[in-house]
């Protein structure tokens, strides 16, 4: 739900703000003061493109700021909500609400916030995507587009799951016949390539490198080759620490022999601290005992003559050759033989291979028919449903004669066509990535007349009522989002007009519903009533809460433009008890 919303210098707007509550609110005001504003801001924060030159003159930026409670959303929002904030740092302020802001430079970027952080425009549409619906003359034109009207239909039908199935089946398919048509259409390149690789991988096979292996010969070559340097400075040392292995009467004057020497004398006292000093030489004689250990084992690895280097230069050039033609290092080559032993398994252009990936193919185009048959079966069903509540809807919008369809048809496949996918029937059709079908809405004002394509049956505002109408009966998936409608009742009036603020004050019951509006009759409907209009002389506007007798006075001006007579404010009372007096019945 949208608490606050503020903006400066934005357009006709100096500097302004809105509480919003929960129900039914109204936004009017004179043309031209700046209503249509309040949506631009909605919009800023639902991360759309900025323009610069909606800055107001004067002003270096304009700042849109919200504030956005979240304890109404459905459990699933709640956690898309919570993840969004967590992945952008942004936290939440003291009474749980979480504040979104953009600003607009006249000369720069602009800049993007939620929750005290810095965010990417895309995080903030995403954040909002989940909290605001925003519905204006452009949405409906939107709903002209095929692909908007399969939306709604999929958003009525809930086929998410079905969906989900029918675009992973098609992703797998798709690679498939790439891969089938690459190994075709490039078999003899791809065999010569085969050719080469298969020749590089038995090449570091029968080298057979192992890790690391490179790095240990330049040590071991260098140790060779100060082999006997290395022996005379080991065996000198271990005759120091503990004698000739081969003369057993050498050993009386090592370190062994003078630390242990020392150790017996300091034990013999009964002074504690050379007592102590004992235990630490004994420590010492262990050190010294083990470092002769391994200056012993040392030696006797060494190898005895001098064949052994030949050996490791030897390996040492095979691995080098290696090294020249696939990698910097013995690792490096390893690494390149196992992606090329995987490409080999991809280039597999034998008549076998590639039987077996068309019988693949055959199979992934069957289930992905049968993905698609079901997501049509239920989109199908849906539209009859959709339909059937579109047209009762609009009704009660004072189109009693309307009818409105939807035609769920097949994407027939075009000469040519990149995704042409074979169903059950044999029919062959354009394999989309939301499914085989092409959604169409049709309308007639009246009954008994041709039903004809939407776009080419509806003025504006029959076309107003429609998405209207589907909003309402849409509504139940959106429980608990922002709604806001810009003028999207325009182009109506009369009893009309009556209907459709009956319709929003219903809708309001389950969603925060805000309206910009003209009409008297929609108005009469709200819960709170805002108003735009100028402040200063300067051209400014600002937003203000109507009280019971203000209101009275812009509803006159709404009606008939005389806010002040007495007979308009009297025509305004009416209508407005006339509608509290509608909505206590429906409410009753």
């Amino acid at each position: 739900m949208l608490a606050e919303i503020r903006i400066e210098s934005l357009g006709a707007i100096k500097a302004a703000s809105a509480e919003f509550d929960r129900g039914l609110t109204v936004l009017t005001g004179e043309t031209g003061a700046g209503k249509t504003m309040v949506v631009t801001g909605l919009h800023l924060l639902g991360g759309a493109r900025a323009d610069a030159h909606r800055v107001r003159s004067g002003s270096d930026r304009a700042v849109v700021e919200g504030r956005f409670g979240t304890a109404e959303l459905s459990a699933e929002d709640t956690g898309a909500v919570e993840e969004i904030l967590e992945s952008c740092g942004a936290d939440r302020d003291d009474d749980g609400s979480v504040i979104a802001s953009r600003s607009v430079s006249r000369d720069g970027p602009s800049r993007a916030y939620l929750g005290g952080r810095s965010v990417p425009a895309k995080a903030l549409s995403n954040f909002t995507g989940h909290l605001l619906a925003l519905h204006g003359q452009n949405d409906q034109l939107r709903l002209m587009r095929p692909d908007e009207q399969r939306a709604a239909l999929d958003r009525f039908a809930d086929v998410n799951a079905r969906l989900e199935r029918y675009q992973k089946l098609r992703d797998e398919w798709r690679r498939a016949r790439r891969d089938l048509a690459d190994r075709t259409e490039r078999s003899r390149e791809l065999a010569q390539e085969a050719d080469r690789l298969t020749f590089a991988v038995e090449e570091i096979d029968t080298v057979d490198p192992k890790p690391g292996e490179d790095e240990q010969l330049v040590a071991d070559i260098r140790r060779l080759s100060e082999l006997d340097a290395l022996r005379d400075a080991a065996a000198t040392a271990r005759r120091a620490l503990a004698g000739d292995a081969d003369d057993p009467l050498d050993g009386a004057h090592t370190a062994t022999a003078s630390i242990g020497r020392a150790l017996a004398s300091l034990q013999g006292t009964d002074d504690v601290l050379l007592q102590g000093l004992g235990a630490q030489l004994g420590e010492a004689a262990t050190i010294v005992g083990d470092v002769a250990r391994e200056i012993g084992a040392y030696l006797s690895e060494l190898p005895s003559d001098a064949s052994t280097l030949e050996t490791k230069l030897a390996r040492q050039a095979e691995l080098r050759s290696l090294t020249r033609k696939y990698a910097a290092d013995v690792d490096g080559v390893l690494a390149w033989a196992a992606e090329s032993r995987a490409r080999l398994a991809r280039l597999d252009v034998s008549e076998e291979a590639l039987s077996g990936l068309q019988r693949l193919l055959d199979e992934l185009g069957v289930k992905l028919a049968a993905a698609a048959a079901d997501l049509t079966k239920a989109r199908t069903k849906a539209a009859g449903a959709l339909a059937k509540a579109v047209t009762a809807e609009l009704a009660g919008l004072a189109m009693s004669g309307a009818d409105f369809t939807i035609t769920v048809g097949a994407a027939t496949a075009q000469p040519g066509d990149a995704a042409p996918l074979v169903l059950a029937d044999g029919r062959t059709v354009h394999a989309g990535s939301h499914g085989v079908d092409v959604v169409e809405f049709g309308f007639t004002a009246h009954r008994g007349g041709a039903v004809l394509p939407l776009h080419k049956s509806a003025s504006g505002g029959e076309l107003s009522r429609v998405m209207l109408a589907l909003e309402v009966v849409l509504a139940a998936s959106s429980a608990g989002t922002t709604m806001v409608f810009d003028e999207v009742d325009a182009g109506v009036g009369g009893r009309a007009a009556v209907q459709i603020g009956r319709r929003l004050a219903r809708l309001a019951r389950t969603h925060q519903v805000i309206v910009v509006t003209h009409l008297p009759q929609v108005a009469a409907y709200a819960d709170t009533h805002l108003m735009v209009d100028a402040l200063g002389r300067d051209g400014a506007s600002g937003v203000r809460r109507l009280d019971d007798d203000e209101r009275v006075a812009e509803l006159a001006r709404m009606l008939a433009g005389l806010g002040e007579s007495d007979t308009g404010r009297a025509h305004a009372r009416e209508l407005l008890e006339a509608a509290s007096a509608d909505r206590d019945t429906a409410d009753g």
